[in-house]
């Protein structure tokens, strides 16, 4: 039985993956004070407190896991339905890593002011709010509408947890292969939503040349199709040729990969500088495997998958920025908190090798690494 077949077993067996559990026991005594008529007391103390309704309701450790199911994992648009087994493994991965509390929602409405009024609408029954799976551009659009809407966080995982580890993983890559990442020359294929803000962090962080590349080529100048979002990826390159993959792996230090499986191959690999770093992350199946990369020549090699070394795993990120957003009273995620919990992650493995860049998701001091640094 292969890995898909046991999945489908196992979510059958469950029919499901999380489910609630009660706070207090519901006795003869309790029930008066958490139902009618004392639960009254509580909602007139809301009411009359609408900043504390974290005090008497679980709001204080919620987050709405929210997906229109239009950019599921590597699947694509596959609908809110096709989201729901994600979101509900989004919250199985909050409550086991850090203990928070929260509720898979996936929506039948598509358009960026669909989805900003509904999610406005619900906002009051959270804590936060975690988007997910939503495609580009109006992924952009969407979270910044939220973010400044409301008054809980508001973060687009697809870009800034994975862009945060991303982040990470390089930071100890250029330590193992003794590069300086700010005078990288770095190739990053798939500008959606991931590919976006993995530039932005990195080049925020260290300035390295960026060059970014799409399906239908590099992007540069000449082309007359840029959205305004890949205008902005095309000026963190200090070298905007026109041409293919292959034109800009040339002398390239670092490989970034957040598109599709089998993009890459050995050639191309050989076309890179020396030492070069592979971050092969289209899922379930990366743009080159690990052990092609490195016959290649690859000094370090990291996936999105569990099956190798380095995987990027975007439950590294996403529990211990909303454990430290909830329990610090923090409204806004901003990039410096990103920073922050990149170089915190980093800062757990003592010692960088090309098999050990970024910790696991299991090291038990993951998300309260990253809870310290969001306040």
């Amino acid at each position: 039985m292969d890995i898909y077949e046991q999945a489908i077993e196992l979510h059958k067996n469950l029919k499901g993956k999380i489910s609630t559990s009660l706070r207090g026991e519901v006795t003869k005594d309790t029930l008066k004070l958490f139902y009618s008529p004392g639960v009254g007391a509580a909602s007139l103390y809301a009411k009359d407190n609408k900043s504390k309704l974290k005090e008497v309701s679980w709001t204080n450790n919620l987050i709405a896991v929210i997906s229109d199911g239009s950019a599921v994992l590597g699947l694509g648009d596959i609908g809110p339905e096709g989201a729901m087994p994600v979101m509900e493994g989004k919250s199985m991965l909050f409550k086991h890593f850090a203990d928070i509390d929260s509720v898979p929602i996936v929506l039948n409405v598509h358009t960026a002011d669909e989805i900003v009024a509904t999610v406005k609408a619900i906002a009051p029954s959270f804590g936060g709010i975690n988007l997910e799976d939503i495609s580009a551009p109006k992924c952009f659009e969407i979270e910044q509408r939220l973010k400044e809407a409301l008054d809980i966080p508001v973060m687009h995982d697809d870009q800034h947890g994975t862009a945060i580890v991303v982040l990470a993983g390089l930071i100890n890559a250029c330590k193992v292969t003794d590069k300086e990442l700010s005078n990288c020359k770095i190739v990053l294929v798939g500008a959606g939503a991931a590919g976006v803000a993995v530039a932005k962090l990195i080049y925020q962080y260290a300035k390295p040349n960026i060059v970014v590349v799409d399906s239908k080529g590099i992007v540069e100048p000449s082309r007359k199709d840029l959205n305004e979002e890949k205008v902005l990826l095309m000026s963190y390159s200090h070298e905007q040729p026109a041409g293919k993959i292959e034109d800009a792996l040339k002398d390239a230090d670092i490989f970034i990969g957040l598109s599709k499986g089998g993009l890459l191959n050995q050639d191309m690999v050989k076309l890179m500088n020396n030492s070069p770093v592979i971050f092969a992350l289209a899922n379930p199946e990366p743009e080159i495997l690990p052990d092609e990369a490195k016959k290649a020549g690859a000094s370090v090699v990291a996936t999105g998958r569990s099956d190798y070394p380095n995987q990027v795993n975007n439950a590294l990120g996403f529990p211990g920025i909303f454990r430290g957003a909830l329990d610090n009273g923090v409204s806004k995620i901003t990039d410096e908190h990103k920073i922050a919990a990149a170089e915190a992650l980093a800062s757990l493995v003592s010692e960088p090798s090309a098999d050990k860049i970024i910790p696991s998701p299991f090291d038990p001091g993951v998300v309260s690494a990253v809870a310290n640094v969001i306040r």
